[in-house]
């Protein structure tokens, strides 16, 4: 190797010694720095700051978990389905058309929201579907839900979603008691079904904590918790309720799909229905009303044993709401001052006059008209009682014998059918192979329409597409007989449906009453009527 080579390797071994020794050093340098650059980066927007910890996660159990674990696995979300009947004309003026009454006028202007529909299709055909929402409760293992009459009026369709469950579940219609907006449903499922604890609603309090469970806007599950605000709200506090309603009120939020639903005590027991809110937005302002359960569970009771409630009436008529001033002027501290006497009535007959006031029943005293209310309607039909009243400042006793309200009062439809219109036929009132509702006609409307005293039941509801609209029934047909056989009742009724099978023809002679302020035509022996004849579908 000459002198030239030796040089030319030192150089290149120096070179690459050196090319080494600075890429070691780059490499170093830049772990560290990316070391240095990473720890500022973390802290650099809070030097000084600790991070936080996520701990190990512990279930904190107090009393309203307690409640919520206890009762949400009997309270169910309940959905219906209504679609409003089709009009039978397009609109005023329409060749070969008829004028709309005024029944169609405003829930076509309710539904379009004031305006008439252009649409053709909505002339001739259905309305589309209206659905509907909210809340109820288990209350026997084998599917029996109390919720209100309000969820479930008009419903064609009844669906029923079960916590934990996906599925939805047809439900049957067992009763409903527009009075005190209570209805009974159920559905068929292959398991047994938890119920809710049934509390007392007299042990409630002023004060006492309060759950509300339901379904508000749909959000199933939905729990919320107050206090009891107030007791005894009666039925001049809430819009549109009913004389055997009174309230608890309670600040736990109740919105709109809450209905139904239970008001639960601290001890998970129900001692209310969710029934209704005061509110100037539509949505919960701490003022909501449930019915007390102890009310609840004697409707119910009657609802599953017959399908329908009964019960008791002197016959009076008197102020609602709290008027403490009407006695006070009558020189009588509390009371109930009598307005009205039923022409007939168990009142009437036992004497009881106007401006009587009312002051005890068989010596108990009577503060007001809810109280009166109370114990009259749970007194047994035909049992007599005590009265005392105050007649001009004169104390007297007078024996009263407890009537049947639908038929003390059988002059007043919304009492004698006790039938909300439109309501889904129930088991009680017969609907297997007819597809209509009936009620018994009370003797006021029996004389209005010249039919005989033991004659007739009244068509409260005709389903669609059923074999009482396909031969022609309508709502407000009383029916005289079914094949030449009088009819007298809804039992009547019945005990046909039991007798015949698919295929059987079937003869209604009807009386149909006609407009108010036409004068009803009478034929010799009674009410001019119709037949409609048809034959029982076999499925």
């Amino acid at each position: 190797m000459n002198i030239f080579d030796k040089i030319k390797k030192q150089r290149f071994l120096s070179i690459s010694l050196l090319t080494l020794t600075l890429a070691t050093g780059v490499v170093i340098g830049t772990l560290l720095n990316t070391g240095v650059y990473a720890a500022k980066d973390e802290q650099s927007a809070a030097p000084d700051a600790t991070p936080l910890v996520i701990p190990s996660a512990t279930k904190l159990e107090t009393e309203f978990t307690k409640v919520a674990r206890k009762v949400e696995p009997s309270v169910v979300n309940i959905s219906t389905d209504y679609r409003p009947p089709a009009p039978q004309t397009s609109r005023r003026g329409q060749p070969g058309g008829e004028e709309m009454d005024e029944d169609q006028m405003d829930m076509f202007r309710r539904f379009f929201g004031g305006q008439m529909p252009n649409n053709p299709q909505f002339r001739n055909g259905p309305l589309p579907k209206q659905q509907g929402t909210g809340s109820g409760f288990i209350v026997d293992a084998n599917g029996y839900i109390i919720t209100n009459q309000h969820v479930v009026e008009k419903a064609d369709t009844i669906k029923v979603k079960l916590p934990g469950d996906s599925n939805e579940y047809k439900a049957k219609l067992i009763g409903v008691d527009r009075e005190t907006d209570l209805a009974v449903i159920k559905v068929d499922v292959t398991r047994k079904l938890t119920p809710v604890n049934i509390g007392n609603s007299d042990g409630v309090q002023v004060g006492d904590w309060a759950v509300a469970i339901g379904s508000p806007f749909g959000l199933e599950a939905t729990v919320t918790a107050g206090i009891v605000s107030a007791l005894g709200r009666d039925n001049s506090v809430v819009a549109g309720a009913q004389q055997f309603q009174n309230f608890i009120q309670t600040d736990a939020a109740i919105n709109p799909g809450n209905s139904g639903g239970p008001l639960v005590n601290i001890a998970g027991e129900v001692v209310g229905i969710n029934t209704a809110i005061a509110t100037r937005s539509g949505g919960s302002q701490g003022v909501g009303f449930a019915l007390p359960i102890n009310v609840a569970v004697k409707t119910y009771n009657q609802l599953i044993r017959s399908g329908r409630v009964t019960r008791g009436s002197i016959g009076i008529s008197f102020s609602r709401g709290d008027r403490p001033e009407l006695t006070r002027a009558m020189g009588v501290d509390g009371g109930v001052l009598v307005e009205q006497v039923q022409p007939g009535g168990p009142a009437e007959k036992g004497g009881v006059q106007v401006e009587d006031v009312i002051t005890a029943i068989d010596g108990k005293p009577v503060k007001d008209g809810s109280q009166l209310v109370a114990r009259v309607a749970d007194t047994p039909i035909g049992e007599s009682v005590k009265l005392t009243v105050d007649r001009a400042g004169k104390k007297m006793d007078l024996n009263v014998t407890i009537g049947d309200r639908t038929q003390v009062f059988s002059d007043r439809p919304d009492i004698a059918g006790n039938q909300p219109e439109g309501a889904m036929p129930t088991e009680g009132q017969t609907s297997a192979k007819f597809g209509m509702a009936i009620a018994n006609v009370g003797a006021g409307e029996k004389e209005r329409l010249g039919l005989e005293a033991d004659g007739g039941v009244r068509v409260t509801r005709v389903e669609q597409d059923s074999f009482a609209e396909e031969i022609g029934l309508r709502e407000g047909d009383v029916i005289l007989s079914i094949n030449r056989s009088p009819v007298a009742s809804v039992d009547d009724v019945k005990k046909f449906q039991v007798s015949l099978k698919g295929g059987d023809p079937v003869a209604f002679r009807v009386a149909r009453p006609v407009p108010q302020g036409v004068p009803q035509r009478r034929g010799a022996e009674g009410p001019v009527t119709i037949f409609l004849s048809g034959t029982l579908p076999k499925n």
